[in-house]
């Protein structure tokens, strides 16, 4: 009988769970899903049921029970990554109430006073992260201030992985990716006392749990954790870091030659570069990232766009509703299919457009709740085609700016997301930036990215970037060069979107302004 021969990786999202297990060498075996529920409220809030979300996990654990066989026996370890930021209170009965999702929006007035106090940008320089209502350091810091009682009621602030590590270990930690961008530093990896005091909660720093990394330290699986999921009791579990990153390494963020640089193209935008601590790049506006890669003395940058696939889908909405007004229903696929067409008829650089459709604004490179998308440069000439070429060369322009804020432009990109499936769009992406892609054929990056660290934490490999060679690099596909001439033109184009953006926010500004009082004369309307 063969011994041990599966990694498991639990990716837990905010509104999906996945189990998926791959055998040793990095081939994924098979997957589970559950789909995971939020809940939103008054004041922005985004809440999450701690207990629903661990009876998920298990459930998803079991599910893939059900279609690996004889998996608790062949399971050699298993890791745990999920959802960022975040704040998941326990206390010494269980949960304290619901979890603060990285969605909830209730810190914002006390992100903006602690933005604009003295020690804010000491706090930056040492975690390399602009302040954001996502982040538990916000979300407690608002509490401390308006629900003390919840703090108060607690024992140790976890984020999601970490609940989910609890119930499979019993071990309260965390990893030194959250950790540090929260609370620490990304040089030390460890936390921090000036950013502590940043945010106002050095009397409340006993609730920040032991910072462990999963690479190097694991914990059996409790027999109550393998009652419920199905594995056996003293399986090692290994605790991911956050999602992002988890996603990044298991996509190609690390290994090959010259400054490599990986992006997740959907719904939202998530752009991240690996770099030696020492050669991080810290912008003036005081956002982005820097999160810790499970690889000692390398640290990803991160800019991230509120909406990127979202705008897409809303220029091909505007033309189901036009038809739908006509008595001639379409889907979104057929309207898809359609894509490579429409930007086969359209010149390339004719339009500005400035992809900032999410009702929440844009927070890479810069932070602005008021910021909206808009068409500059239109024309009688134009047609349909040409917006929907302007909107996709808009996620260029705005992928160009996130890595400009980081440092040069990299010299390669690594793809993943809806827009990685379109052969148009990654030639746009790639002119944008003037560098070859090469799109991941990883399917569950995110859940790979955290069985890798566990193949790292058994000795199945020697350090991670010998995992990389073996689970990342072979499913790299080949360079789609970039065509030299629509990169030409892209450069040519950047300086007009940068400097459009940068003369916008007033503008931005004083729409919002009207749309609140326009809701306040409706809401009058209605008492």
């Amino acid at each position: 009988m063969s011994g041990p021969d599966i990694l498991v990786g639990i990716d837990a999202g905010t509104s999906v769970i996945k189990a998926v297990a791959f055998d040793l060498a990095g081939r994924q075996l098979g997957a589970s899903s559950v789909p995971n529920t939020y809940l939103t409220g008054q004041g922005g809030s985004a809440t999450q049921a701690m207990g629903r979300t661990w009876d998920d996990c298990a459930t998803a654990l079991r599910g893939l029970g059900d279609r690996i066989p004889d998996l608790a026996r062949r399971t050699a370890a298993l890791s745990v990554t999920a959802q960022g930021d975040g704040t998941w209170l326990v206390g010494q009965d269980g949960p304290v109430g619901d979890a603060w999702l990285w969605l909830d929006a209730r810190a914002a007035p006390t992100v903006d006073r602690l933005a604009a106090g003295p020690m804010n940008r000491r706090r930056f320089k040492a975690t390399g992260t602009g302040l954001n209502t996502c982040q538990q350091g916000a979300q407690m810091a608002h509490m401390d201030a308006h629900a003390p009682d919840l703090l108060d009621r607690a024992q140790v602030a976890l984020h999601c992985k970490d609940w989910l590590y609890l119930n499979l270990t019993g071990i309260r930690a965390t990893d030194p990716s959250e950790a540090s961008f929260t609370f620490g530093n990304f040089r030390t990896r460890a936390y921090d006392d000036d950013v502590i005091a940043a945010l106002g909660l050095e009397r409340r720093r006993h609730l920040l749990p032991p910072i462990i990394d999963g690479t190097q330290v694991t914990h059996p699986l409790t027999a109550e954790a393998a009652r419920r999921t199905g594995l056996l009791a003293g399986t090692p579990v290994s605790l991911g870091y956050v999602d992002m990153v988890m996603t990044a390494l298991g996509a190609g963020v690390r290994g090959g030659a010259g400054d490599v640089a990986c992006s997740t193209v959907g719904s939202t935008g998530v752009h991240l570069r690996a770099v030696d601590a020492g050669q991080v790049v810290l912008n003036d506006q005081g956002t982005g990232y820097v999160i810790c890669l499970p690889i000692p003395g390398v640290v990803t940058q991160v800019q991230t766009n509120m909406a990127a696939t979202l705008n897409l889908d809303w220029v091909l909405s505007v033309a189901a509703g036009i038809m739908s007004d006509l008595g001639q229903s379409v889907s979104h696929r057929d309207l898809v299919a359609h894509l490579e067409g429409w930007l086969a008829r359209s010149q390339p650089g004719q339009i500005l457009y400035h992809p900032y459709i999410s009702d929440a604004g844009e927070r890479g490179p810069f932070v602005s709740a008021d910021a909206r998308a808009g068409f500059v440069g239109l024309s009688a000439g134009h047609r349909y085609p040409d917006l929907v070429r302007a909107v996709a060369e808009g996620l260029g322009m705005a992928m160009r700016d996130c890595y400009a804020a980081m440092g040069p432009l990299p010299s390669e990109l690594r793809l993943t997301g809806g827009a990685s499936r379109s052969a148009s769009l990654r030639a746009i992406l790639s002119a944008s930036l003037n560098a070859p892609v090469r799109v991941s054929q990883r399917d569950e990056a995110g859940a790979a990215g955290a069985a890798m660290m566990a193949a790292v934490a058994i000795g199945a490999y020697p350090d991670m970037d010998a995992c990389i060679a073996e689970w990342v690099t072979p499913l790299l596909d080949a360079p789609e060069a970039p065509d030299p001439a629509l990169a030409q033109t892209y450069d040519r184009l950047f300086p007009a979107f940068a400097a459009a953006r940068a003369a916008l926010p007033p503008t931005w500004t004083a729409l919002a302004a009207n749309r609140a009082a326009q809701t306040g004369v409706s809401d009058d309307q209605h008492q």
